[in-house]
C-alpha cells in the first residue's frame, strides 16, 4: 500500500491543506479562513473536518501522519509560540489539540522550515547536505541545512534569518525590534523602500498614481520592467541589503547554495540574479565564487504544504 502524509500550512490569513503522496502528487486540497476563527477549539474543529474530508478522497493508502508549517511552531514540542498574526496568543499546543481527532504521527515545524524540508525532499536541494532557503513573502522567512539535517536549535527556533539586523535604528518590525532584515527585505519591505524613494526622489514614477494600502510588490516589478527608474531602484536596494546579510551568513555556515522562494523570487533578474552579484561583492575572498543563489525548484507550487507533507514520510 502506498503512503500518503497531509501537509497544513498555517498562514495569518488563510490555512492551506493537502494530501500528498511520496512522488510529491498532491491528490487533494483545501483551505479555510486562518482569521475567521476566533476561539482555537472552533479552529482545530473545522481543521480537523476538512482533513477527515481529504482523507476520504485518497482511499487505499496508508496515513503516515499529519506534518504542518506554522509561524512560531516549534519542532520540539509541537506547539506554536507567541505568533503575533494568529488570532490565538500564547502558547497553542496543536499537535496535542489535533491528535484529539487522529491517531497518528503529527509533527510542527516553523513554515519555512517547512519550505525548506520540501526543498530537500522534493526540490533543488535533493542530494544536498549544506544550503539556506529564504522565503520573501510578507516577511523572510529562512531554513539552514547543515550536514543533512535542518538547524533547530537548543528551543526549536534557530535560523530566524529575517530577524538579523540589517540598519541600526532602522524601521520598526513587527517582533518589536528595529531594522530587522525583513522590513527591508521582503513584500512589504520593498514597498516601504518604494514610498521612501518617493519622498525623497522628484523622478516621475508610475507608483505615485498608487496609495500605499494599493501598491503591490508585483506593482513595482511590473512598473520596474517597464523602466520606471525609482522602481528599479527599490529593487536594485532590495538586492544589495539581502546580499549583504548572506555573504556575512555564509561566512558562517559556507553553504552550497541559497533557494529563494516566495512572491519576489519570480522577479528573477532584479532579485535573484541582483543579490548573488551584491552577496559576491560583499564575500569575504576564500567564499566568492562558491555558492550558488537559485530559484526554488519548486516554484509555482504549495511548497509549505509539501514541505509539511515532508516532515513525516
Amino acid at each position: 500500500m502506498k503512503n500518503i502524509a497531509v501537509g497544513i500550512d498555517i498562514g495569518g490569513t488563510n490555512t492551506v491543506m493537502g494530501v500528498v503522496t511520496e512522488d510529491a502528487k498532491i491528490l487533494a486540497e483545501a483551505s479555510i479562513s486562518t482569521q475567521q476563527y476566533v476561539e482555537l477549539a472552533d479552529y482545530i474543529s473545522a481543521l480537523a473536518t476538512n482533513i477527515k474530508t481529504l482523507l476520504s478522497k485518497a482511499e487505499g493508502y496508508n496515513l503516515k501522519g499529519i506534518g504542518i508549517g506554522a509561524p512560531n511552531g516549534n519542532f520540539y514540542t509541537g506547539t506554536i509560540e507567541k505568533a503575533p498574526n494568529l488570532p490565538w496568543k500564547g502558547v497553542v499546543r496543536l499537535s496535542d489539540e489535533l491528535k484529539r481527532h487522529f491517531d497518528c504521527k503529527i509533527v510542527v515545524t516553523n513554515d519555512a522550515k517547512a519550505a525548506t524540508i520540501g526543498e530537500m525532499v522534493y526540490g533543488g536541494a535533493k542530494g544536498m547536505k549544506n544550503f539556506v532557503m529564504i522565503t520573501l513573502g510578507t516577511g523572510l522567512g529562512s531554513g539552514v541545512v547543515v550536514n543533512g539535517s535542518l538547524v533547530y536549535g537548543s528551543d526549536g527556533f534557530a535560523g530566524e534569518f529575517g530577524h538579523v539586523t540589517a540598519v541600526e535604528n532602522g524601521r520598526m518590525c513587527g517582533c518589536g525590534r528595529k531594522g530587522c532584515l525583513e522590513t527591508y527585505a521582503s513584500a512589504t519591505g520593498i514597498k516601504r523602500t518604494a514610498f521612501e524613494l518617493l519622498a525623497r526622489y522628484n523622478d516621475a514614477s508610475k507608483m505615485r498614481d498608487i496609495p500605499f494600502s494599493e501598491l503591490t510588490s508585483k506593482d513595482i516589478y511590473t512598473f520596474a520592467t517597464q523602466g520606471d527608474k525609482l522602481a528599479l531602484k527599490a529593487f536594485d536596494f532590495t538586492a544589495d541589503i539581502l546580499g549583504r546579510k548572506l555573504a556575512d551568513l555564509c561566512t558562517v555556515l559556507s553553504p552550497e547554495a541559497v533557494f529563494i522562494f516566495g512572491g519576489l523570487a519570480n522577479a528573477k533578474e532584479l532579485i535573484i540574479d541582483a543579490t548573488k552579484n551584491y552577496m559576491e561583492k560583499y564575500m569575504m575572498p576564500v567564499y566568492k565564487g562558491k555558492v550558488k543563489v537559485l530559484p526554488s525548484a519548486l516554484l509555482g507550487t504549495n511548497i509549505a504544504v509539501l514541505g509539511a507533507s515532508a516532515l513525516v514520510m
